[in-house]
């Protein structure tokens, strides 16, 4: 790799917040957030030209931005304001803020029954992200190590890995399991203001806000009384403010308990609390999907009590009794985001095994049995990719269990024969083995099925990845911990490989969209001009000699570069050109990329 590759591979979220001279504004709340400092004028922040056009920035690339709410409108009519009028926009709604109404739809969940989801309109979507934005770097200065739900760099593999490391390294045997009935539904609006006030943002116009953004009206059901809606952009940081006080407070209990020696190593202080009569316990928490880790039987029972009443008397939150339990790992199996693990014995130690859930493994057959009976009566290129989105996808979340193989071999014999009928008139011997394919299936050596020649991914071939544990050293809001992201960011991205499957161009060829995936795994997933890691709603693919010129769909015609990257390589006016260059700011080797291919498209050379 070279050194332009290490110094333009960066983080896309961390490079709009460059691109509109907004990181420092972040990281000075979040280093007064540190300190304990109080926020009464944030307001003019969120109001802030620059806040607003990166919030539009960050939308703008979610595919949910294309979701319409109750008027109708989608990110296009934002996109039709120029940065003034939008600026004007957004603090003339903010001087006297009306919600709008939210528009609710139900989604099915996996035990068959339904989850209401509130949609905003795309302007208070707009609105939300602008103070998501100012709000974020303060609350994840408050916001405990061990919560990885929805949060900056972390995941669901993240959580897994701590529960493991809590199981294998610190033996924790016991698991205090603890569902809170309709978390989302419940939470107390009052107790949600005073804790925003405790964590320091003390704004009482911008409280004043968020308590309107609470109460807006529901579509058909009316005004809500209690309860965060899900499906709005703030929705998941409020969701973790709530929790945030019981983190700390599980935490206090034994892991940041004070003690009158200071000591160098943390295994020391565990070794002298040891010797006293505290509880040890560990909080993993992944939303409102969390599992207190015991040492003890008497314990666990006692934790589990105390949490359950904890969480009535200062949350008026009610757990679901059926689903919370105390569980021996050694015994039985526990229930985490979709694994099952317990301790297993192995010579003289107990080690970790995991494998998925049984309404995992259902599901997965079904969706999978879905996407075959597709495959029959649509063999579009659409449907192909989306099906090798679909297993990709599957083996790349389930991958962190153990015996995993396992359960993807269970699953592929039971749909071998479902399989085999509905292809068998449409599939055929050979065909084209994709650089995806090589890459993740290379080592296969059971029998691969082309449809339109295109290698399906095989359903039974996946390879168990430990998850890695979360290094605390990430942060989106310190030099240091944006330095450690860039160092380790990893550059084949397979949710954009997903992506690209999922969602081929229309109207365009085979070889095109096998050669859009090809682009992408040999550019090692960035930009071919400025070294840029791509992400989704960032990314254009350009002939490098025009169709109307006779160039072709072939992989060496093709170039995969950002948005910005190829308006600038069309531009003709000096306005634009002069605008383009000052944001890309390109180093000699990427003007020299970037000449050559102006010049393919019959467009002068830049200088810098």
């Amino acid at each position: 790799m070279t050194t332009t590759d290490t110094k333009h591979k960066k983080k896309q979220t961390l490079r709009n917040n460059e691109y509109y001279n907004t990181q420092q504004v972040f990281d000075d709340l979040y280093a007064n957030a540190q300190k304990g400092k109080t926020f009464s004028d944030l307001l003019p922040l969120i109001l802030s030209e620059q806040n607003i056009q990166l919030a539009y920035r960050n939308i703008k690339q979610n595919k949910g931005s294309r979701t319409k709410g109750v008027n109708g409108h989608t990110i296009a009519h934002i996109g039709n304001l120029s940065p003034q009028e939008l600026t004007h926009y957004v603090n003339g709604r903010l001087n006297d803020f009306h919600p709008h109404a939210v528009r609710r739809v139900e989604i099915e969940k996996d035990n068959g029954k339904k989850r209401p989801l509130g949609i905003p309109t795309i302007e208070d979507r707009l609105i939300q992200q602008c103070i998501k934005q100012v709000l974020e770097p303060i609350c994840e200065a408050k916001f405990h190590k061990h919560s990885y739900g929805f949060r900056p760099n972390r995941s669901t593999h993240h959580a897994i890995a701590r529960v493991m490391f809590l199981m294998n390294v610190a033996k924790l045997p016991y698991a205090v399991d603890i569902d809170i009935r309709g978390f989302f539904d419940n939470v107390d609006h009052a107790k949600l203001m005073k804790q925003l006030w405790s964590m320091g943002i003390r704004d009482k116009t911008l409280l004043c806000i968020l308590g309107k953004m609470l109460k807006t009206e529901i579509q058909g059901i009316g005004i809500p009384q209690k309860g965060i809606p899900q499906g709005g952009i703030l929705s998941p940081l409020l969701a973790n403010v709530v929790l945030n006080e019981l983190d700390w407070w599980i935490s206090s209990q034994w892991e940041t308990h004070p003690t009158r020696k200071s000591f160098t190593q943390t295994s020391h202080k565990f070794q002298a609390l040891k010797k006293t009569g505290l509880k040890e316990v560990f909080i993993v928490r992944y939303a409102d999907d969390f599992k207190l880790m015991c040492r003890t039987r008497s314990e666990a029972d006692k934790l589990f009590h105390a949490t359950k009443q904890w969480l009535w008397e200062r949350l008026k939150l009610e757990i679901s009794e059926e689903k919370s339990k105390v569980v021996n790992l050694k015994r039985c199996y526990s229930d985490f985001l979709g694994i099952k693990i317990k301790l297993h014995k192995k010579g003289e130690k107990w080690v970790t095994k995991s494998q998925m859930r049984d309404k995992a493994v259902t599901k997965c057959t079904n969706t999978m049995r879905d996407a075959i009976k597709e495959l029959q009566y649509s063999q579009g290129l659409q449907t192909i990719w989306n099906y090798n989105a679909i297993v990709l996808g599957m083996h790349n979340y389930y991958g962190c269990a153990t015996e995993v193989s396992r359960n993807f071999a269970d699953i592929a014999y039971n749909l071998k024969k479902c399989l085999y009928n509905r292809t068998q008139k449409i599939a055929t011997s050979k065909g084209t083995k994709t650089k995806v394919f090589l890459r993740y299936y290379g080592r296969y050596g059971g029998k691969v099925i082309f449809v339109r020649k295109i290698a399906l991914f095989p359903i039974s071939h996946i390879r168990t990845r430990p998850p890695l544990g979360f290094n605390q050293r990430k942060c989106d809001y310190t030099p240091e911990g944006r330095a450690f992201i860039h160092e380790n960011l990893t550059t084949i991205d397979l949710t954009m490989l997903r992506y690209f499957m999922t969602y081929p161009t229309q109207d365009s060829g085979t070889q095109w969209h096998d050669n859009r995936l090809s682009l992408y795994v040999g550019q090692r997933g960035m930009c071919g001009v400025t070294g840029e890691l791509l992400q989704i709603g960032n990314v254009e693919i350009h002939h490098k000699k025009p169709k109307h010129l006779g160039g072709t769909d072939e992989y060496k015609n093709l170039i995969m570069v950002t948005e910005q990257v190829h308006k600038l390589i069309h531009a003709t006016t000096l306005e634009t050109i002069a605008k383009y260059l000052i944001r890309l700011n390109l180093d000699k080797q990427s003007l020299e990329k970037l000449n050559k291919l102006r010049v393919l498209v019959g467009n002068c050379e830049l200088n810098s």
